[in-house]
């Protein structure tokens, strides 16, 4: 219960369908079960497969993953439901397009919900248009009910934006250093238990790479932090220019980061970490000149190591390359 409440909480996306797809299950089914038993059949039929549509697709998104499609196709349904019931029932039939309304704007990206409930929208009046008091009593009637239709989804549709708007950035906020750009703490703690769960499941090698920046505490004492930041980022663009695409640079905490390489061995990290010592002492300077260097600690991923096993037989290598004399590179698994 635990898992499946973090599961929740975790994903924005994934707690909304759940959430509409029950309270659909429960609000509708009475529905389908009182028009079934009072004989309305295209009607009880309609309701009857909005339930077990949203059965489905909640059960599709929680066991995939996936909660695009799955969004998708309930909008759909939703959509093609409210307008048959609308169609059928007249008047009382037109409440649910406020609530499909809601609906679209809360699960599926705002542009998709637009087009699917002016869709709706649309077949509604001309539906009601062609066949005259069998949905609307009256021309004004339907005006009405387009303007409210109008104003809630307008209304719907700036909070669904601003909302998406406000969780990229809280996302952004949460998983990336806002100095350098680059994963924080966090995403590199999620990265490396994939890595390891990928090489239990896949026999797929990876390597680990602790980089320190050399005297940085000088570059802050002598100079100020505003200075230190832009070799924070300068730092970070070099490393970027000589690694892979597939490579994964975080940042750790200070003048520390963590490059995770994958199909690694100790060659390609000898490769790899001597270029990067090589672009960062031809780069970068300090402010008074003075080359910048890096003391890299790398170990390969070993048997059934844990992550901060791992991270500890590579965080000690790259003591260990200080030691040396700085600008040194310590490569060793245990």
């Amino acid at each position: 219960m635990r898992t499946l409440w973090s599961k929740l909480k975790d994903d924005f996306q994934l707690s909304m369908i759940t959430l509409v797809g029950l309270l659909a299950i429960v609000g509708i089914t009475p529905y389908a079960v009182y028009r079934l038993g009072e004989g309305s059949w295209l009607v009880g039929a309609t309701d009857t497969f909005l339930v077990v549509s949203s059965l489905l697709a909640v059960l599709y998104a929680w066991r995939s993953g996936d909660t695009i499609r799955p969004g998708q196709f309930l909008a759909l349904i939703y959509s093609v439901g409210a307008f048959l019931v609308a169609a059928k029932l007249g008047v009382n039939g037109l409440f649910w397009m406020y609530v499909l309304i809601l609906f679209n704007f809360f699960v599926v990206p705002p542009l998709q919900s637009l087009v699917a409930t002016m869709s709706t929208l649309i077949a509604i009046c001309a539906y009601g248009w062609l066949h005259p008091e069998q949905v609307f009593a009256s021309r004004y009637q339907m005006a009405s009910f387009v303007v409210t239709c109008l104003l809630c989804g307008l209304f719907a549709f700036v909070f669904a934006f601003r909302g998406r708007v406000q969780r990229r950035q809280l996302s952004r906020l949460a998983t990336l250093d806002p100095l350098t750009g680059v994963g924080n703490r966090r995403t590199m703690d999620s990265e490396l238990d994939i890595a390891i769960a990928d090489s239990r499941r896949y026999d797929l090698n990876f390597g680990l790479l602790v980089l320190d920046l050399d005297h940085f505490k000088q570059v802050n004492d002598q100079f100020g932090h505003a200075a230190g930041d832009q070799v924070l980022v300068r730092f970070v663009a070099a490393v970027r220019d000589v690694c892979r695409p597939s490579d994964r640079l975080f940042r750790l905490g200070g003048e520390e980061f963590v490059l995770l390489v994958p199909k690694a061995d100790d060659a390609s990290l000898q490769t790899i970490a001597r270029h990067i010592q090589q672009r960062v002492r031809e780069q970068l300077r300090r402010p008074d000149g003075a080359p910048v260097t890096v003391s890299i600690g790398g170990s390969l991923l070993m048997g059934r190591q844990n992550r901060d096993n791992w991270l500890k037989v590579a965080d000690e290598n790259m003591y260990e390359a200080k030691r040396a004399g700085r600008d040194q590179t310590v490569i060793r698994s245990y």
